[in-house]
C-alpha cells in the first residue's frame, strides 16, 4: 500500500481451516454446511460491497488476491455456484502461486475416511449424533484432531479439502478454468521459480525413489499413465542416483540445463520429483487461470531462492530480502493491477531505483510503460522476474535443504519476456498432460 502511495484499501478475510472449514460427509450436508471455510469469503465479500464505502473504498473496483491456497481460494470465489453468483463481489483476481488441491465429492471415500477419523480423534465415533457431539466437543480437543488427522496423510498433503458440494462448489476447478465459467473480468497470475519447494520431499535420490513418491501421489493413474508421466518428465541420465554435493544452480528457463532436473534445491530425480510437483500442483494451475478470463497477465517470480511462498518477503515490510529495487517492482505490479486494471510499469518502476538492472521488454512508443502482452493461448508470453547481485546469506534447513538468500548492498533487477510454452524445456506441453490427466488426479 504505501509502494502504491496508499491507492487502494485492504481488507484481509480469516476464514475457517482444517476440520472448521473444511470436514466433509453426508451428516455435514445434512446438518452443517460444506465448505464452511470458502462460505466464510464469500460471506466476507460480501461484507466489503455492503461496508467498503464507508472506508473510502469502492465497491465497483474490489479485487481479490490470494497466495498458494489463498490463490486457490481466489479461484474458487470465481467460480461460485457455476459462476453464476447472482451478487458481483469483485472486479479482478490475482492468484499467485494458485494451489489447486485435489478435490472429491463432498460423500467421496477419501473425505468419508478423514471424517471417519476425525469422529474417533475427537471422542464422538460411538456416537449416533456425531454433529451434536463435534458440537459440544472442546475446541482445543478438535484442533488436536484436525492436525493429527493431516499430519498422518503423505508429505505436503492435508485431509481436509474443499470438496464438490453440488451448490457453491459445483466442479472441479481444472475443468471451471477450462470452460471460463467464471467471474471477474481481469487475471494476475504468477508462479514462483522453484514451487516445489518446501511441500514435496527433498529426499529423493533414485528413480526407484521418484517412483515411490508418483505412485504414493497419484492412486488412480494407471501403469500406462505412470509410464507417459515418466516419459513427460525424462532427461538423459535419468535413471542414475542423485550424486552427492553435486553442482546445484538457477535456470535461466530458456536454455540447458531445465528445471527438469536441475535447481538451486535438487539436481537429477531429486529435481525431477519438486518439479513434478511445482508443475501439477501449482504452476500449471497458474498458466491455466491466465486463459480463463477475459484478460490475463502471466508472470514468474524467480528471484532466488524463489521457493514456495517466498514472494511474500517482496509484499511486506520488515524483510531484508529480496532486495529494495525488486520489491519495489513487484509491488507497483500488484499496485497497478488493483488500481489501474493493468500490471503494467514504467521503467523506472521496474528498475526500481539500481540503474544497472536489465529490462528487456521494450517500450512501446508513446508509453513510458514497459511491454508486457496480455496472455493469448496461442502465442503465450510471461514475465520473468529475477535479480541478481546482493550480498548471499546461507540457509541450512534441513539436510536435505539448504539455499542462500541475497540481500542489499548490490540487488539489481533482471526483468524480461519470455515464450511461455517453451519455457524450462516445454512447460507448456507438460502443462497439457496435467490438464488431460486433470480427473484422475483429482483436482
Amino acid at each position: 500500500m504505501a509502494t502504491n502511495k496508499n491507492g487502494f484499501v485492504s481488507v484481509i478475510i480469516q476464514y475457517r481451516l482444517g476440520a472448521f472449514g473444511f470436514l466433509s460427509s453426508p451428516e455435514v450436508k445434512q446438518h452443517g454446511a460444506l465448505n464452511a471455510g470458502l462460505l466464510d469469503m464469500n460471506f466476507a465479500l460480501k461484507w466489503v460491497q455492503a461496508n467498503i464505502a464507508k472506508f473510502g473504498g469502492d465497491p465497483s473496483k474490489v479485487t481479490i488476491a490470494g497466495e498458494s491456497a489463498g490463490a486457490g481460494a481466489v479461484l474458487y470465489q470465481s467460480q461460485a455456484y457455476g459462476g453464476r453468483q447472482k451478487e458481483d463481489l469483485f472486479r479482478n483476481v490475482i492468484t499467485a502461486s494458485p494451489w489447486v488441491p485435489n478435490q472429491h465429492d463432498y460423500d467421496d471415500e477419501q473425505p468419508a475416511e478423514a471424517y471417519a477419523a476425525f469422529l474417533e480423534a475427537s471422542g464422538c465415533s460411538e456416537t449416533k449424533e456425531s454433529m451434536k457431539c463435534l458440537r459440544a466437543a472442546d475446541t482445543i480437543v478438535l484442533q488436536n484432531a484436525s492436525a493429527r488427522i493431516s499430519e498422518a496423510g503423505p508429505f505436503g498433503t492435508f485431509a481436509f479439502l474443499p470438496v464438490t458440494d453440488g451448490t457453491f462448489v459445483q466442479d472441479r476447478l481444472s475443468t471451471t478454468l477450462t470452460s471460463k465459467s467464471l467471474k471477474g473480468r481481469r487475471v494476475l497470475s504468477g508462479n514462483m521459480a522453484n514451487e516445489g519447494v518446501p511441500l514435496s520431499p527433498p529426499t529423493a535420490r533414485t528413480l526407484q525413489d521418484f517412483r515411490d513418491y508418483i505412485d504414493l501421489t497419484f492412486p488412480d493413474f494407471s501403469a500406462s499413465d505412470k509410464d507417459r508421466l515418466e516419459e513427460t518428465y525424462s532427461f538423459p541420465g535419468d535413471d542414475l542416483e542423485v550424486k552427492p554435493n553435486a553442482t546445484r544452480f538457477a535456470t535461466s528457463g530458456t536454455g540447458l540445463p531445465t528445471a527438469l532436473n536441475m535447481s538451486e534445491f535438487g539436481t537429477g530425480n531429486q529435481q525431477r520429483l519438486l518439479n513434478v510437483f511445482a508443475e501439477y500442483a501449482f504452476v500449471c494451475p497458474s498458466y491455466w487461470a491466465a486463459e480463463a478470463f477475459t484478460e490475463g497477465w502471466k508472470y514468474q517470480f524467480s528471484a532466488p531462492p524463489s521457493y514456495h511462498g517466498y514472494d511474500l518477503q517482496a509484499l511486506w515490510s520488515g524483510t531484508p530480502t529480496p532486495g529494495k529495487s525488486f520489491k519495489h517492482a513487484f509491488r507497483r505490479i500488484w499496485g497497478n493491477f488493483i488500481t489501474k486494471n493493468s500490471p503494467l510499469i514504467s521503467l523506472e518502476d521496474a528498475k526500481g531505483g539500481v540503474a544497472n538492472s536489465t529490462i528487456s521488454p521494450a517500450i512501446k512508443y508513446g508509453s513510458s510503460d514497459i511491454s508486457w502482452p496480455k496472455w493469448n493461448k496461442n502465442q503465450p508470453v510471461l514475465l520473468n522476474m529475477n535479480a541478481t547481485g546482493g550480498i548471499p546469506s546461507f540457509v541450512q534447513a534441513t539436510d536435505d535443504l539448504y539455499y542462500y538468500v541475497y540481500s542489499d548492498p548490490g540487488v539489481s533487477n533482471q526483468i524480461s519476456l519470455a515464450d511461455a510454452n517453451a519455457w524450462e524445456g516445454g512447460r507448456g506441453g507438460r502443462c497439457e498432460f496435467w490438464k488431460a490427466m486433470a480427473s484422475k488426479v483429482p483436482y
